[in-house]
Parts: C-alpha cells; structure tokens; sequence
C-alpha cells in the first residue's frame, strides 16, 4: 500500500515539474536553470516522501520548487526554448536515427576484407588452433547429399489434369455411342450380335442387295405356297402353317453379290439366313418393323461415323478412328469404362517416374488391360491410356531437405591445424574463401560501419516518415509530440523483432494498439509503410510479410470501432485467424502447399498462434500505454464515464445538485456531438467532469442549496469573494483531475467550459457598489474565468450546453418556440463575446445546436395526461 501510494505522488510531483518547464517555454517569464536542480527537487522530494507523503512535506516541496524557479539564467532559457520549439525537428532527427539504427543493423558489422580481394599486407597465425575446414567439408557433405536418393512423391496436380483427360476421352465415347444407339438393337434370338454388327456398318449398296434378296425369296415362297394351296385337300387346308414351317429350311437362295473377301461373304450369307428364319417365323408385321429398325440404326451409325470424322481434337479422332468402341455392347463398354478408370488409378498410385521408356510403360498397360476389360476393348483401353498417362512423380521438396539435413549432419568436420607463425596470407595475395574463414577465426578481417547502405537506408526511412506525415495532416489527424514518439516506438518494434531472426514479428499488436489509440489511418499508413520499406532494407519471407500487413491492417481498422477490451480481444483472435489465413492462401497461389504436405497447415498455423500472441501482448499493454502516454481512447472513455468511479461518486454523493446538472448537461452536449460528427464518448466523459471542481464547497453554488440558505448572501457578502469562490470551482478540478490522473483531454473541459466569461450576477453587485461608493474602482479580470477559451470542438458543445441548460430548466410552460428564440439569443451572445473562435464550431452551426437542445429539452418536459383525482372516501 506504502509502495501504491509513493508511486502515485511521484506521479503527481512529476507531473508539476512538468507544468513548470511549460511555463518557463510558454511565457518566459522564469529564468532558471532547472535541469541543475533536478536532482536537487527530487531529493527534496524523496526526503518528503519519506514520511508517508504528508501535506506539510509536499507543500514545502512545492515552496523549494517555486523558490529555484523564479531564480534566472539567460542562457539555459534560450536553450529551453530553443529545444522546444524544435520539437517537432528532434522527433523528426530521432525517428530517422533509430529506424536506420534498427532496420540497417547489418551494415554496422560489415567486413573490411572480401573474398576475392588482395591482401594489403602479410597475415600470420598468432598462435596454433585447430580449425575447421569449411570448404572442404561443405564440399563433402554436397558430394553425399548428390549420392542421396531424393524422396519422390506423387503430383496430385499431374494426376488431376490425367484424370480430367481421360474423362473427357469417355465423354467423347458416349457422346459417339449416343447418337449411334443402343446396342445390341435386337434380341440376340433374332439376330446375332455378329450379325448386327455387320448389317450397322453394311454398304448401302449391298444391304439394298440384301433387302431385295429378302423380296424375292419372300415372294418366290408364297407363290410356292399359293400353289400349294391350291392342289391341297381341304381337310389339309388347316395344316398350311405346319407346312410352312417345315419347308423353311428349304427357302430358294437367289443368286448372291461376289466378294473379293471370304470373310465379307460369310457375313452377308450368315446375315441373309437369319434375316431369312426370322422373315418365315414371325408375322409380316414384325418382320417390317426390324427391317425399319435396321435402317435406322444404319443411319444413326452412319451419322456417328461423321461426327467422328468432324472431331476437332485430333488425338480423341485417332483413338476412336477404328470404331472399336461402337463395336461394343452397353454392357461391355460399361466394363470397360470402369476397366479403364482402375487401371489409371493403379498405374498412378504406383507413379509413372520422368524418363521411363514407353515399351515398360506399354508392357504395364498390357498387363493391367488383360484381366481388367473385355477382349474386344482391350485395344482401345491400350490406346487410351496410352493417351493419358504421363509421368507423375515430382521430388518431395521438404522431405528431400530433411533427408538431406541428416545427411549433412552424418558428415564430421574437416579440421587443419593452423601454427603458430604460419603464413595465413601474403601480401598482395588473393584472399581465398579458406583463407578468409582462417582469418576471421584470428579476428584479422576486421569490421567497419557501412555508411553507403546507411544513407540509403536513412533516405528510405526519411521518404515514409515524409508521407507518413503528409498522410496525417490530410486526414486531419493531428498528433501531439508524445503520441508521434509512441507511434515511432510501435514501428520499431517490427524491424526490432525481425532483427533478433524472429520472423513472426508485431504486426497485429501495432495495428490493434494503433488503431486504437490514433484511428484506421494512421494505423493503416504504419504498417502499409512497413510493409513497403522492410523488403527493400531488409531481407525478410515476403509471404510471412505480406499476411502479417494484411492481419495489422484488418486490426486497424476495426480496433477504433469496439468499445469494449472483450471485443478487442475478438478481433485478436480474428487478426490471428486472417494472418494464418492469408499465408496459407498465398502459399496455395504460389504453389508452395502442393507437396509439403501437412507442413504447410502446421507453418500456418503457427503464424496464427503468433499473430494472437501478439494481440495479448497488445491488449496487456494498453492500459499502461494510455496511462504512460495519455493517450484516450472509446475504451478508456468508457470506463472514465462509469459512475462507480470514485470522482464520480463523491460528486453524487457530496454535491447532488451538481451531478444532476451534470447529467442534464451530459445529454445536451452528447446529442449535439452526435449530429455535429463529433467525439461522443469524449464530450460524455468531459461532461461527467467538467464540475468536479465545486466539491471543494458544495453549498457555494445554487443547485446544491437544496432548502438551505445562500450562503453569499448570508455568510460572504462580498460580490469579489463570491466570485473568487465560484472561479476556484475551476482551479480546484484541475487539482482533483490531476490527482486522479485523468486524461489531459478531459482535464481541458474543466476551464475550456467556462473560457474566459465573466461572472455577471456577481459583477453586477461589483458595480453598483461601486455607484455607492467612488473610491471602489471595479475590474472585470476579477469577475472572469483565467480561461482558456474552448480549444476544440467537443469543449465548445459543453461551455454552450452548460450555458444552456440552466436556461431550459427554468422553462416550465414556454413553448418550444419561445425556448428556441431564447438559446439562439445565448449561442449568439457566447459567439459575439468570442469565445468560441478557437473551437472550431461555425456560426452557421448555431442555430442546428440550439434546435437540438430544444428537442433534447422537449424530450424530458413533454406533456402528461391529467387524472382525474380521486374522491375522498373511496376506497
């Protein structure tokens, strides 16, 4: 507890030394040398401390402090002001230095001699050592990672194209197949499946020869039959069928076409006698209808064979040229389909290595085919694959590294002693690669600062920090000196990280804190300049660089929006998630995940479990960074605006008028601040406390008498007093602000509130005493607030709510027009006394803030429905 406590006084000790070098820059009017008494203060200081803080100790302090102050020494003050005036060039100049310093860390432990330059004097070993040979031995280990066997692996991106081209060869076939039909087309009872064959692929001219044939032999047996008929006895009559029947293997064969080819006539015979037993078997009608049914599978298989020969992919043409697959029944080449997609599937499982001769790979296809289709596809089956398959094994990159690493390893070093007094190098001699290794090892080489790569480093880092601040200026996000030194130590934590070979560096904890603290743009402008300067200074995995950008980037822009540190530590986990993601997408773009198998998932994975590390860090951090920095942000607003906070409470509990004047004042200015596009969470926090100050005599101010006399008229009496009453309401919160650390931005709303008005009720009574009595001569300085006036628009908004409300509160029955009427006359005489003209509020925005306070007013003083009352004696 003793240590919270010195802590927090320290704090507070520091802070007023703080305030008083302000004074000496701003005004001039101390000349001090207070950097000699530093020390001196502190001592005084600890001394105080000593006796647990007392206030007696503390105010002697401060009386030693006031003392050396208004002592005088010219020229430490030129120096003083000198310094801070170029404030901004000493940022500039420092931030320049370290990201050189960091980024370039390299070029500070450069070599003064090179490979292959000649030695300017005679280097001799200074005593005897062993040492290792490294060209030798990397030479060795090279020569057995070459006798290494690379592991293979197979392309699944090869086997995916294979696949893909023999689908589209099958398509092809049963598109063909499609349009032929079915096939066998008749049952083979009727017709063998020879025989349909033959009759789909006949000529024309002989299948018309045949159909003729067909004719004769059809008209030659029922003129027989007729014949018959006619000589038969009539109880025969009804035997004609039997008869038929038993005559038709004695049908007259007409003469036949000649054929060249026996086979050719074999067919056409073998054809004509089934056509034929079919034609004497079944009804006419049936035997029409197959003759009508050959001719169109004629057609349809005709059709197909120019569709073939209209193939645009002149490899599908040759394969299918010798129509083997419209010889095929559905059902065999439903096989061979199959067939054919397990034989492809073997062979690449088994893998098809570059350079193997076609006859192994013909003899591996033939082998498969066999017992895999049937006879009459294996031909085609053979050519297709054959046209698909291709080498699909490629080496395993990162399985060969690691084999190749063990292998390295298995391989000791070469060590040669080196005496003492041997000749290392002579002068004017080349420097060899051994030779340089040996003098390294002796520190003979030498090392000197590369100030070529320096400059241009500097040049480089001087150029982002150019558009770095080109960049805020045109967003209007205007930094002070402490917030640029906090962006320039964020920034140098990357290259920091990436100096130490840490690849997994902070970009998520820069773009979470920064776009927290300062807003998407500078966030974004930080790491978008990173990324762009680190690859040209420095040499780092762009892919690792460019998702690590993307996650900081993401955080950026949508740390500023969350309100919450449970949400910030969502958008960690997003970060993480996007950083991970990114890598991972760019490897697949670049081709490096095919073949690394679970390598990738795994380096992915582990630059998303450092992204949201990163992120943890950033969140642990920020509470401290906000205190450290003063930096405000809508979390921290958040929490200030909570009313359990203790400032809060006691202004609740000892001063109730206030508080509720407080709130009143609060809903005003943040409906004003939300139509104008201003900071809502900021005008909230800096109302809540803009009065802190009146805790220091309560009943001093109205809105606390509550039943009780006013003690300016009782007790005081004297309108100078009362005015030096009200006035200390300021000074007093500034006292309470600082002891409870707030925010310099909600400090400010404590005088920015007031400005530099004056006091009028109690400058009125100044005046007419002075009526009374000429010998009193009456300043305004003595009746109005030190100021300063409001600085920015969010202070502005309060000094004219806190102006109004007490307006509106005593408005019971106005009318909303009359009220409007009477605040634009408050807003124009605050914009007439110009005390608005540094806040950045325009007059045009007047009468849009007046109209909003009236509808604000309306909101909490609308009408209510009269109830009757009740009479007396019911119950």
């Amino acid at each position: 507890m003793k240590t919270q406590q010195f802590l927090q006084s320290l704090s507070q000790q520091l802070k007023q030394w703080q305030r008083q070098y302000k004074v000496l820059f701003r005004k001039g009017k101390h000349q001090h040398k207070l950097h000699r008494n530093f020390f001196k203060n502190l001592l005084l200081y600890l001394s105080a401390n000593s006796h647990q803080g007392k206030q007696g100790q503390r105010g002697q302090t401060q009386t030693s402090t006031t003392k050396f102050v208004r002592k005088t020494g010219g020229v430490d003050k030129v120096i003083f002001r000198w310094l801070h005036q170029k404030c901004s060039s000493i940022i500039l100049v420092l931030a320049v230095l370290s990201l050189t310093s960091v980024v370039g860390h390299d070029l500070y432990n450069q070599p003064r001699m090179k490979v292959d330059n000649i030695a300017l004097q005679t280097f001799i070993a200074p005593y005897t050592d062993n040492i290792e040979n490294r060209e030798e031995t990397e030479q060795k280990r090279k020569d057995a990672i070459d006798r290494s066997v690379p592991v293979l692996m197979i392309d699944n991106q090869i086997n995916d194209k294979i696949n893909e081209h023999l689908e589209e060869i099958l398509d092809t076939g049963n598109q063909l197949r499609g349009i032929v039909g079915i096939f066998p087309f008749s049952a083979n009872s009727v017709l063998s499946i020879p025989t349909q064959r033959y009759l789909r692929n006949l000529p024309e001219s002989e299948w018309q020869k045949l159909k003729l044939t067909l004719e004769t032999n059809r008209n030659q047996n029922l003129s027989k039959q007729n014949s018959q008929f006619l000589l038969m006895p009539q109880n025969s009559i009804n035997g004609r069928k039997s008869s038929a029947s038993s005559n038709s293997s004695n049908v007259p064969i007409v003469s036949l076409p000649s054929y060249g080819n026996h086979s050719d006539e074999a067919s056409f015979i073998q054809a004509l006698s089934e056509l034929q037993a079919y034609q004497f078997t079944a009804l006419e009608a049936d035997f029409s209808e197959l003759i009508t049914q050959i001719s169109q599978v004629r057609e349809g298989y005709n059709q197909t064979i120019d569709k073939l020969s209209q193939l645009k992919n002149a490899q599908i043409q040759k394969i299918y040229t010798k129509s083997v697959v419209l010889d095929l029944t559905d059902h065999d080449w439903l096989k061979t389909q199959t067939g054919i997609r397990q034989i492809a599937e073997r062979i690449l499982a088994q893998g098809i290595s570059a350079g193997l001769p076609i006859p192994i790979l013909n003899n591996a296809v033939s082998l498969q085919v066999e017992s895999s289709v049937p006879v009459e596809a294996e031909s085609l089956t053979k050519n297709i694959l054959l046209a698909v398959l291709q080498p699909n094994i490629k080496q395993d990159e990162v399985q060969t590294k690691q084999q190749d690493q063990k292998v390295a390893e298995k391989i000791p070093s070469v060590m040669m002693e080196i005496r003492k007094g041997e000749v290392i190098v002579s002068k004017g001699e080349q420097i060899t690669i051994g030779k340089f290794q040996i003098l390294e090892h002796y520190r003979m080489i030498g090392r000197q600062v590369n100030w070529l790569g320096l400059t241009v480093v500097a040049m480089v880092m001087t150029g982002g920090i150019r558009v770095f601040v080109w960049l805020e200026r045109k967003s209007h996000n205007y930094l002070r000196q402490r917030d640029r030194l906090l962006v320039l130590l964020l920034t140098l934590s990357v290259p920091g990280v990436l100096a130490i070979s840490l690849p997994y560096t902070t970009w998520s904890a820069i773009g979470l804190l920064l776009g927290s603290f300062y807003g998407p743009t500078v966030g974004i402008t930080v790491v978008g300049l990173l990324s762009l300067i680190l690859p040209i200074t420095t040499d780092t995995n762009m892919l690792v660089l460019l998702a690590g950008a993307g996650g900081g980037m993401l955080s950026s822009y949508i740390a500023h929006r969350l309100r919450s540190r449970e949400e910030l530590a969502l958008l960690g986990v997003v970060t993480a998630l996007t950083q991970g993601g990114v890598f991972l997408l760019l490897k697949i773009l670049t081709g490096g995940v095919f073949g690394s198998g679970w390598y990738i998932f795994q380096e992915a994975g582990l630059f998303a479990v450092s992204g949201l590390s990163w992120s943890v860090v950033a969140l642990g951090l920020s509470p401290y960074l906000e205190t450290l920095f003063d930096v405000i942000t809508p979390i921290r607003l958040a929490e200030l605006a909570n009313p359990n906070r203790p400032l809060l409470k006691r202004l609740a509990t000892e001063a109730p008028g206030t508080f509720q004047h407080t709130l009143l004042v609060a809903t005003l200015a943040e409906s004003a601040a939300k139509e104008l596009g201003c900071n809502v969470e900021l005008v909230r926090a800096g109302t809540l406390y803009h009065d802190i100050g009146k805790m220091h005599d309560p009943l001093g101010f109205i809105e606390n008498q509550i039943g009780s006399p006013n003690k300016h008229e009782t007790e005081i009496k004297d309108p100078w007093q009362s005015a030096e009453l009200i006035k200390k309401h300021v000074t007093e919160g500034l006292v309470m602000a600082k002891k409870h650390s707030l925010p310099t931005a909600i400090q400010a709303f404590i005088p920015e509130h007031q400005g530099t008005m004056a006091i009028a009720y109690f400058y009125h009574q100044a005046q007419q005493i002075a009526q009374e009595n000429p010998h009193i001569i009456v300043d305004k300085a003595d009746f109005c607030y030190d100021g300063p006036i409001p600085q920015s628009r969010e202070t502005g908004i309060v000094m004219l709510a806190d102006s109004c409300e007490a307006a509106l509160r005593s408005l019971k029955d106005a009318t909303p027009e009359k009220a409007l009427n009477m605040l634009n006359n408050i807003l124009k005489a605050k914009w007439q006394d110009e005390q608005l003209i540094d806040s950045g509020l325009t007059r045009e925005e007047m009468p849009k803030i007046a109209q909003i306070f009236v509808d604000v007013w309306q909101q909490f003083h609308h009408k209510r429905i009269a109830y009757p009352k009740a009479k007396a004696g019911n119950s």
